[in-house]
């Protein structure tokens, strides 16, 4: 028998082996992504301070347990309601699938439980008829641009010397909020019951967030993908993740393993 011979049924063997090896290895990345953890990309600025565009971060897919909307393949036809489910905290930044179009993902912070009465009024969020304390926190600046939201008639260039405000919630969480407008179209709404099983979300950047004062509307429970745990990286100044040979220059190391409040 050639050498030739010899090797060949070494190679084949070395090949399935590959296989297998690459198989359970997107079988334990598909599992991770379905039970555990999610990754996802911050693309706009509705959640600017508290999440920046071009944050990548990490969801707790356990927090409130799972539903059809946390399978990575969306199917209409699958069981409803969810299994060892958990009701988010006022406060939580979550992850959920868009009510009008469960194929599109949302992440806001949960602002109203089942049953409370939410209304903005000059500006400040009033929870059960009880303005939430805001004080006056410094200014933020950044140089990313950001697309026109709710409320807001034109794209943003970059921030410059926006307000910002920390809000503190009964439930003892405590965030910044933007204030880009004075008088914009969500200072001052209706009040807003949330149903049973129902959420109602808003994002931290006031005056250019679509959250549930607007066409979002309430987010049932189950819809929610999970809570948003920390941002494992961070990309500043719009750049394009492939763009790696901008990374030294516009990665924000002080953003790397932060968890998110």
């Amino acid at each position: 028998m050639s050498v030739s011979e010899q090797k060949q049924p070494e190679e084949k063997n070395a090949f399935w082996e590959t296989i297998v090896v690459l198989f359970q290895a997107f079988l334990l990345a598909a599992v991770i992504r379905t039970v555990l953890l999610q990754p996802f990309t911050i693309p706009s600025g509705s959640m600017v301070p508290t999440l920046l565009i071009g944050d990548y971060l990490l969801v707790n897919k356990f927090s409130y347990g799972y539903s059809r909307y946390s399978l990575p393949v969306y199917n209409p036809e699958w069981f409803k309601g969810r299994i060892m489910g958990s009701e988010p905290g006022r406060g939580d930044v979550v992850v959920f699938r868009l009510p009008k179009d469960p194929s599109i993902d949302y992440i806001k912070r949960v602002i109203g439980l089942p049953g409370d009465k939410i209304q903005m009024i000059d500006g400040v969020l009033h929870i059960n008829n009880k303005p939430v304390p805001r004080v006056a926190d410094g200014e933020f600046n950044s140089n990313d641009s950001d697309t026109a939201g709710v409320g807001v008639q034109v794209s943003i260039d970059k921030y410059e010397h926006v307000p910002m405000y920390r809000e503190t919630l009964d439930s003892g969480v405590s965030y910044e909020t933007l204030d880009l407008y004075p008088n914009s179209e969500g200072d001052n709404t209706q009040v807003f019951t949330v149903p049973e099983k129902h959420y109602f979300m808003m994002g931290d950047n006031r005056d250019n967030s679509s959250d549930s004062r607007f066409s979002v509307g309430y987010v049932p429970e189950e819809n929610l993908v999970g809570r948003a745990s920390f941002i494992i990286f961070s990309l500043g100044n719009d750049t394009p993740f492939l763009h790696i040979w901008k990374w030294p220059a516009n990665l924000r190391y002080e953003r790397f393993f932060k968890g998110i409040k």
